[in-house]
């Protein structure tokens, strides 16, 4: 462009707007992949999802704590402490358990693991 209207300087500006444009490329690819590569949690909606999903279930007294980490742009980690009713029996927690993974893991099937642990709320305060 700069050889046909006789602007060398033409050259010059599209070499340095070309470059400018690749480093704020490279700047936003950097940006995602550290979060994805330092174990980014999951954003806010999808945790607000699984409380709501864990508050319907009538076993559960209290969530203890949810962690989240994505391993990849399509698969999260899924870390859940719950205090679930004294009353209940060995199997009924594992039945809970199971359906609430099942009903995470429909809604979200972002998320590829889910870990759920039975513990009281007094134990998890403690630690």
């Amino acid at each position: 462009m700069g050889e046909i209207l006789n602007l060398p300087v033409l050259d010059g500006i599209a070499s340095v707007i070309i470059g400018l444009i690749l480093a704020l490329t490279a700047s936003l690819l950097a940006f995602e992949c550290k979060g994805l590569l330092c174990g980014e949690a999951a954003n806010d909606q999808i945790v607000a999802g699984i409380e709501d999903i864990i508050k319907s279930e009538t076993d559960v007294l209290h969530i203890n704590e949810i962690l989240t980490m994505h391993l990849g742009p399509q698969d999260i980690l899924l870390n859940i402490s719950l205090d679930f009713k004294d009353a209940l029996s060995s199997g009924n927690v594992e039945s809970t358990i199971s359906e609430l993974e099942a009903c995470i893991k429909s809604k979200f099937p972002e998320i590829k693991r889910v870990f759920i642990e039975a513990q009281s709320w007094m134990a998890q305060n403690k630690e």
